[in-house]
Formats: structure tokens, C-alpha cells, sequence
């Protein structure tokens, strides 16, 4: 899954390799959250356009608004809280880096996963709106993938990260599933980096750039012998 990510200079988000424009309201964010505020691109008489949704995807057909913060790409046709979003509703979710935890034992080790270049890529994403209570959700979802060989032996699933030449085809509102399907492979390990960073990102109150810095691996319990 992809619980926690990135987008430390909202500046550089792009949509097919070119900025989408000025973000008023985007403040650099190290460690966004389920339930927050997400920048999201998506397509307006076939422009990009970019704006907020919550972080976590609420059917318009729910009775309330609990939210699914990812979708997994192999059952996107299957599951109803998300086919009709998936085939309509689709959007690019900026990041540059996100966290993944390993277990060990009764403990989990977080990592930051990002690009070698550490430049700013888009998830694939979908969206949708909900309507109850006298107001309106407009919420998304992340994809996620079988992990890349980087990524698996930290956790067995991964977000999917799409290509800038992607971009347009994941857009696309005459684009068909298969076509879209084809876009949801795992990034290739080989242009991604990861280092372990401290518990601290475990808490969604803390925001700070410090999040992402390298440290030293939490050591593995060992088992006591009688």
C-alpha cells in the first residue's frame, strides 16, 4: 500500500514534463497523510488542470463518507467502489518521495522510496465526488502495483508511478481499459533509491523536512535462548 509520501516543493510538479502552473495554496509537505489534502491533476476539456482533494477515495454512492486511501490495479474493474472512477475519473498525484514500513517481529522500519534524480513524478490516481450532509467531498485514491525489486523486500505492494510520457494516455477520457491497464506496471527499481528514516514519520502531526533524512536501521530484537 502507500500510506504516507512527499511533495517537498509543489513548484515542481509537471504534467508531461512541463509545469502546471502557479499553486497559491501548495506548501511543501513531507509527510501527508490519509484524510489530508492531496494535489491532484486532472483533465478539463483535455487540459491539465490542478487542484485539492481529500486523500481518500469516497464512492458518490456511499452512505457515508468513509474513504479508501488506495485501490489495487488488479481489481480495479472488479470492485465497485472504484470501476466507474477508474473508467471515468482518473487523475496525477504529485509526489517526490513516499514511506514504506518493513516488519520486523513486533516492530515495522519505515524507508523513503524516491527517484535517483529525486525529481518530482506523478502517481496514478483516481477520483471521485460525494455528496451528503449539506456539502460536497471531491476525494481520491492511489493505485498500487506488485512491488519492484527495490521495493519488494521492504513491502508487497507499491504505488504506481507513471511515466511523464504516460501522463496523457492515464488522462485520457477516450482511452480504453486495456489501455489504461497496460499504464499500471511497477516503476523499474534500477531508477529508484531508498534509505531508512526515523519513526518519527509515524506520526502525522509531525511535517518536517527532517522526516527524510537518512538514519541508522532500528536493530533487529534478537530472540532470547534458555
Amino acid at each position: 500500500m502507500c500510506g504516507r509520501f512527499t511533495l517537498r516543493d509543489p513548484r515542481t510538479a509537471k504534467f508531461d514534463r512541463q509545469p502546471i502552473g502557479e499553486l497559491f495554496e501548495a506548501v511543501p509537505r513531507y509527510n501527508i497523510a490519509p484524510s489530508q489534502n492531496v494535489l491532484a491533476i486532472t483533465s478539463r476539456a483535455g487540459e491539465p488542470e490542478a487542484s485539492f482533494f481529500q486523500w481518500g477515495l469516497v464512492p458518490a454512492w456511499s452512505r457515508d463518507p468513509k474513504g479508501f486511501i488506495n485501490a489495487r490495479a488488479e481489481t480495479l474493474l472488479e470492485k465497485a467502489s472504484f470501476r466507474e472512477s477508474f473508467q471515468r475519473r482518473r487523475c496525477l498525484i504529485p509526489a517526490d518521495g513516499f514511506y514504506e514500513w518493513k516488519r520486523s517481529g513486533k516492530s515495522k522500519q519505515p524507508y523513503y522510496f524516491q527517484l535517483r534524480n529525486e525529481e518530482t513524478f506523478a502517481f496514478a490516481g483516481i477520483w471521485d465526488e460525494w455528496q451528503g450532509d449539506g456539502r460536497s467531498i471531491l476525494s481520491c485514491a492511489i493505485i498500487t502495483t506488485t512491488p519492484n525489486e527495490l521495493l519488494a523486500s521492504v513491502h508487497d505492494r507499491m504505488p504506481v508511478i507513471l511515466a511523464p510520457s504516460s501522463h496523457r494516455g492515464w488522462l485520457n477520457n477516450k482511452a480504453t481499459a486495456a489501455e489504461l491497464t497496460a499504464l499500471l506496471s511497477p516503476f523499474p527499481g534500477e531508477q529508484m533509491k531508498v534509505h531508512t528514516v526515523s519513526d518519527e514519520v509515524n506520526h502525522a502531526s509531525i511535517d518536517h523536512e527532517h522526516l527524510i533524512e537518512r538514519c541508522e536501521p532500528r536493530p533487529v530484537a534478537q530472540p532470547t535462548l534458555f
